[in-house]
């Protein structure tokens, strides 16, 4: 899977999705500070006007790179999508090797 750079643009409320804590949340001085500062998918200000941020992760969806997230609720509800592998999610289970 490819990283996938997000750039996640404030709304109105100066609210973006954060994939870290996988919640909506606002970006002020304290997110910056308590959460992007330390996380590694942090790559810096959307751009030199503070209108959001940059984070790259691998994304299971199928989007653009880099990906513009303008609607954090979308974001958020979509990335709660989770794909299960073919085989299924228990197959180790019923295998007879040890």
């Amino acid at each position: 899977m490819a990283l996938i750079t997000h750039v996640n643009v404030c709304n109105t409320e100066n609210e973006i999705y954060c994939c870290l804590r996988n919640k909506i949340v606002k970006l002020d001085a304290q997110q910056k500070e308590q959460f992007c500062s330390g996380c590694k998918m942090f790559a810096g200000d959307a751009d030199e006007h503070g209108i959001g941020v940059s984070c790259v992760w691998e994304d299971v969806r199928v989007v653009s790179n880099p990906h513009i997230a303008v609607d954090p609720l979308e974001e958020f509800i979509q990335n709660q999508i989770r794909q299960v592998p073919p085989e299924g999610p228990a197959s180790f289970l019923y295998t007879t090797e040890w």
